[in-house]
């Protein structure tokens, strides 16, 4: 899940950076995933079609890649929506349905409540992460800690 070791040591700035692209990373691939109406355009089929062509099995949530059908993104619920990467699309398009120019266009969604929220919560922390980094070292020992202190320890 972390793009390193627990173990390896890594400076504060260098912690930030890989913080920074792994959430810039999860937010550009959660980004570029497009859903049944999208797909449905661009192939130009109807709704039913799409459904039809989609590699889905009522007894197994997610099941194994089939070259021949158009393959959706993970899901942990049977209620979550099919959402499609468009190069899966792409592939579906050239391979299966012989369409000769395949173009698929991610446009950016507006911003939902849920969208803006997260991008709140993304600076906030960005902030204390930099407030944090501007803190003096904190003292190895105990009679250093008490003095910075300036109160009597229990």
């Amino acid at each position: 899940m972390f793009p390193r070791s627990i173990n390896d040591p890594v400076s504060a700035a260098e912690d930030s950076l890989i913080s920074e692209k792994y959430v810039d990373a999860v937010m550009a691939q959660s980004d570029a995933l497009v859903g049944i109406d999208d797909v449905q355009k661009s192939l130009n089929r109807s709704r039913a079609s799409v459904y039809r062509y989609t590699n889905t099995d009522a007894r197994n949530l997610n099941p194994p890649f089939n070259p021949k059908k158009l393959n959706p993104e993970y899901r942990s619920d049977q209620k979550d929506p099919l959402l499609f990467h468009p190069n899966e699309v792409a592939r579906f398009a050239k391979d299966v349905l012989r369409i000769k120019e395949v173009t698929v266009e991610v446009l950016n969604s507006p911003s939902t409540a849920t969208q803006q929220v997260l991008g709140a919560i993304l600076e906030e922390l960005r902030q204390i992460r930099t407030h944090l980094e501007d803190l003096p070292a904190a003292p190895s020992d105990l009679a250093a800690r008490r003095d910075r202190q300036k109160r009597p320890a229990a």
